[in-house]
């Protein structure tokens, strides 16, 4: 059995983004995913990322966290933050709804997150932050 985690923590800047997603391949990389694998996982943490740093902190400096680990052919991701929390996650899970219209978001993030992902779970307190929890079996080593 296979077991490999990671730990990334960086400031809530919509530059680090791209970090993140880019760090987060390098590290999928050891399952030898097929590009489309690769880019499933890509998106969605691109979109669990950018939820924390623009709904999560509001525009104010925080902590994005991150942390991965592989089993077998099995990756999952947290991502986490302090922010503000959701007043209602199954009202923010559903496509189209966004709390930030003034932004043009488009309100997609969790629809893109569980249609490239096998497994999507949202926690979150109001006033105490948010964590995206995700899993993709790839199928490159089944």
């Amino acid at each position: 059995m296979y077991d490999n985690t990671i730990k990334i923590e960086f400031a809530s800047r919509s530059e680090n983004e791209g970090f993140a997603r880019v760090a987060v391949a390098a590290f999928v990389s050891q399952l030898d995913p097929t590009i489309e694998e690769l880019t499933d996982v890509k998106t969605a943490v691109s979109e669990a990322v950018t939820n924390a740093i623009i709904h999560g902190y509001e525009g104010k400096e925080g902590t994005v966290r991150i942390e991965a680990s592989i089993r077998d052919n099995e990756f999952s991701i947290t991502i986490s933050d302090d922010g503000v929390g959701i007043d209602n996650i199954e009202l923010a899970m559903q496509p189209l709804y966004t709390s930030r219209p003034d932004l043009e978001r488009s309100g997609m993030g969790f629809t893109v997150m569980e249609t490239f992902m096998d497994f999507l779970e949202v926690k979150s307190e109001k006033g105490r932050g948010t964590s995206i929890t995700m899993r993709k079996v790839f199928k490159s080593l089944s």
